[in-house]
């Protein structure tokens, strides 16, 4: 592959740069611990795998939405009850979610190369409550609003292609889910990186799916020293 062709890359946004499972797990735990429901951050997050994406389809709906239906599937999986004060306090949560401590150094080095976009399941509103934490400026922002629809629908890539007016072979994207990113960016041909923050766990909030990435990192910052090094070189790997 070689690198030099990248003009863009593209990052999904909750849980590769945003540390979401701890935001989520932050939220849930006292309000289950006051619910006298005993279930582990494990349970918590393989349940927010399998509901979230099931809340995002059909029609679509705000992420508010889409966060307070899966509180209340949450709430009827585990059997307490819920109010609709509690279920939309999720969605409030986003302002406190903050990035990995990964996050910040590697975009900054990213940025001296390549043009920077975001491609997020998200609200407007939402994301600009977690932009201050980013801090680094993005060239361009995509949003679930903006595309009337979640990935991995295709239309969400399809708008972020459009807005760079580039050909897919410019934009590399970066992610931390196989299911919402990695498999629809193939389907369209965009090189992928799978930014892996499971590291061996059996549990997180996003699901896998059965494809392989172009590349595989571990954090931000071993992706910039990768594509920094390849692009400055023009080394090519297959």
């Amino acid at each position: 592959m070689n690198w030099q062709r990248f003009e863009w890359i593209s990052f999904d946004c909750y849980g590769t740069l945003i540390d979401w499972e701890s935001g989520i797990l932050q939220y849930m735990r006292p309000l289950l611990r006051a619910k006298k429901c005993d279930a582990s951050d494990s349970q918590i997050l393989n349940l927010y795998s399998e509901l979230e994406p099931r809340e995002q389809a059909g029609p679509y709906r705000s992420y508010r939405e889409v966060l307070a239906g899966v509180m209340h599937r949450i709430a009827r999986e585990l059997r307490f009850e819920l109010s609709a004060a509690e279920a939309a306090g999720l969605a409030d949560s986003v302002a406190e979610w903050k990035p990995f401590p990964d996050t910040l150094p590697g975009l900054r080095d990213l940025g001296t190369r390549f043009r920077l976009a975001i491609l997020s399941n998200i609200d407007d509103d939402l994301f600009a409550l977690t932009a201050h934490h980013l801090e680094v400026p993005f060239d361009l922002v995509v949003t679930a609003q903006q595309a009337r629809s979640y990935k991995p629908s295709r239309n969400n890539f399809e708008l972020l292609l459009e807005r760079i007016g580039a050909s897919p072979d410019r934009l590399l994207h970066a992610a931390e889910s196989l299911y919402h990113d990695v498999q629809p960016a193939h389907e369209l041909r965009i090189a992928t990186v799978w930014v892996n923050r499971r590291q061996g766990r059996t549990s997180a909030a996003s699901k896998l799916a059965n494809v392989k990435p172009d590349f595989e990192v571990a954090n931000l910052q071993q992706l910039a020293r990768l594509a920094l090094s390849r692009s400055a070189t023009g080394l090519r790997e297959s």
